[in-house]
């Protein structure tokens, strides 16, 4: 590929496609960007961003002579297209993502394409409770890790390059399994949001003003600003790992709920000490 990444193709104008855009043309990756998108005014806002060099609404024409494709739509949107891209997209092109969830993703790339494939699985774990090219950057992947699927059905030159463009915007490239990817993530990001959501849920009443909001409610609760659509489709699309992990948040609350209505001071001690440790092993002092 000339210039880097030679033509790259980006479906979806949002946060995490301008984004992308933003650093593939400030540090000269691309010779030509892409954008497809289903809203005009999303594609404007990108192209006058800089993200993009040009804007479609039509798929067809957007992939047409593209050597990467990135899908950076919601799941079930880059689910739904890909026997689109495959049909319309250059035989040497190699096509990706930035889904959330990967099972079902990849699970249907391997029924569109025969081994060794060209699409391969990639999850950046970057972002915001802002969404929209209007608050995309450059930097949105520095220093992030980007999940990406490790497969025996997948053509090595194809993923060789998708771990070149997460590394060369900045991001450390980690080999995951698909299904063991929405186990994961079910645990530390999408339960999380659901936990999220029903603390702000909480103290919605008209007692409590913004008067009386902390620090740790803010913190706590600012993953919840984000947009309901896509968090919808995340759950939707990992159901059986969120519902597994929300049944044991449950009865961990609910082992907390009887020491507690116990008076136990040892217990409640034990469990505020065992988050307390698990946050440092996981997250750092």
């Amino acid at each position: 590929m000339e210039s880097g990444f030679g033509q790259v193709s980006i479906v979806g104008a949002g946060l995490l496609g301008a984004s992308l855009g933003l650093a593939l043309k400030q540090r000269g990756l691309a010779a030509r960007v892409h954008g497809i998108g289903r809203r005009q005014c999303s594609l404007d806002t990108a192209f006058a961003s800089g993200a993009i060099d040009s804007g479609y609404t039509a798929l067809e024409e957007g992939i047409a002579g593209a050597d990467l494709i990135v899908l950076a739509t919601p799941v079930h949107q880059a689910t739904e297209m890909l026997e689109a891209v495959r049909d319309a997209a250059p035989p040497h092109a190699v096509i990706t993502d930035v889904g959330s969830t990967k099972e079902a993703l990849c699970r249907h790339a391997a029924q569109v394409w025969s081994a060794p494939r060209p699409f391969v699985g990639s999850h950046p774990m970057a972002g915001s409770e802002k969404f929209g090219p209007e608050h995309a950057r450059a930097d949105l992947y520095e220093g992030a890790v980007c999940l990406v699927e490790a497969s025996d059905e997948l053509a090595a030159e194809a993923r060789a390059v998708v771990c070149r463009l997460w590394e060369a915007v900045g991001a450390r490239v980690v080999d995951i399994d698909p299904a063991q990817h929405d186990c994961l993530l079910a645990r530390t990001s999408h339960v999380p949001h659901v936990a999220s959501a029903a603390l702000a849920r909480l103290a919605d009443t008209e007692e409590i003003v913004p008067e009386l909001i902390g620090n740790g409610f803010r913190d706590t609760t600012r993953i919840a600003a984000g947009r309901p659509e896509l968090w919808r489709e995340i759950c939707l699309s990992n159901r059986e790992a969120v519902l597994a992990g929300m049944m044991a948040l449950q009865d961990d609350i609910a082992a907390f709920a009887a020491v507690l209505e116990s008076g136990d001071e040892a217990a409640v001690d034990a469990f505020f000490e065992a988050g307390r440790a698990a946050r440092q092993r996981l997250c750092g002092p």
